[in-house]
């Protein structure tokens, strides 16, 4: 089901009834609501699937936030779509019927840096997520209450877009945050690898 309503153009594919999660996936720039289902069905085949496309464009691209250079987040723009995407969970999970304990968030690189935001700024909208070449997206005023969130990190020490230190960075403040945070650290660059792939999976089926 593609639908355009709840606040982004997205896509909702139900279960097999295998599996009892639903994977929100987020992509990176240029992607869309299609982009990130074969990872999907990569990581969990028989897992539902709530792939929104990003609401910002950037030279065509879509994006959820805006940013002012390569590496320089629009922060005023990334609370409001922080917000934004927060609330299109929440509608999305009313509409198709989503256990919110069963909903894992899996963004690579602009999508696990809005998934970040979300973590920081509404504790508790996601209780799993799946970071992939992230960056920490802004340094909070204050620890978020993160104690039973369980987040995975995966960088690439050859990251040339996002230096591997931003990935810690935000992995040292997510589990002072009490957050449980697994980091894997692989040698590619902005990009997933199959040991990372792999990685994920066995972090999933905890």
């Amino acid at each position: 089901m593609s639908a355009t309503h709840l606040g982004h153009v997205h896509q909702f594919v139900p279960g097999n009834g295998t599996d009892d999660i639903v994977l929100l996936m987020l992509h990176g720039t240029g992607g869309d609501e299609h982009d990130l289902i074969p990872l999907a069905r990569a990581l969990r085949p028989g897992a539902a699937v709530l792939s929104p496309r990003g609401n910002v464009l950037e030279n065509g691209m879509p994006r959820f936030f805006r940013r002012l250079a390569e590496g320089v987040l629009d922060l005023d723009d990334l609370a409001r779509r922080t917000d934004e995407l927060t609330l299109f969970i929440g509608r999305a999970a009313e509409q198709y019927g989503i256990d919110s304990a069963k909903l894992v968030a899996v963004g690579f690189s602009n999508g696990a840096n809005i998934a970040a935001s979300v973590l920081l700024r509404h504790p508790g909208a996601l209780q799993r997520a799946v970071l992939l070449s992230p960056m920490l997206p802004f340094e909070p005023e204050t620890n978020p209450a993160l104690t039973g969130t369980g987040v995975f990190i995966g960088a690439g020490r050859r990251d040339a877009i996002i230096p591997i230190a931003q990935a810690e960075r935000l992995g040292e403040l997510l589990k002072a945050s009490g957050a449980d945070v697994t980091l894997f650290e692989h040698d590619g660059g902005h990009t997933i690898t199959n040991d990372e792939l792999t990685a994920v999976r066995t972090w999933l089926s905890r």
